[in-house]
């Protein structure tokens, strides 16, 4: 004998409003347990730079970085140190670097860090394809 009939089934609904009261409070507590990084720690450079100026008698050289760890400048081909010591002979700090499609990540990296090390500032410039404006 049965005293209350079922209930007919029907799908149950999420209800979104808990879900929405949740994430605020996690919100609040992430934004209040974070720990920012103090303003009197800041390292702000303040000195410009006396190597800033470019004349126009001293364009910046250009690097190509070739294939095998092998560089191109003034249309001579270098080894990475034998490139090194050219550019320093010749008080070089800054150079354009253009890596070339045959070039490895590997070569790319080890010459940017090579002439950091070295006290010349390497510039990363995208190669332009051919046929394409200025």
């Amino acid at each position: 004998m049965q005293f209350v009939e079922p209930r007919p089934a029907r799908p149950l609904s999420i209800r979104m409003t808990p879900l929405i009261d949740v994430v605020f409070i996690l919100l609040v507590f992430f934004m209040l347990t974070t720990r920012l990084l103090p303003l009197d720690r800041l390292e702000i450079a303040t000195t410009e730079r006396s190597d800033s100026v470019v004349t126009a008698a001293e364009p910046t050289p250009t690097v190509r970085i070739l294939s095998g760890q092998r560089l191109e400048w003034n249309q001579t081909t270098y080894s990475l140190n034998a490139l090194g010591a050219a550019l320093q002979n010749k008080d070089i700090t800054r150079i354009n670097v253009i890596s070339m499609p045959d070039a490895s990540v590997n070569d790319f990296t080890l010459v940017m860090s090579t002439m950091n090390e070295w006290g010349i500032e390497p510039n990363w410039m995208r190669e332009k394809p051919t046929g394409a404006r200025p």
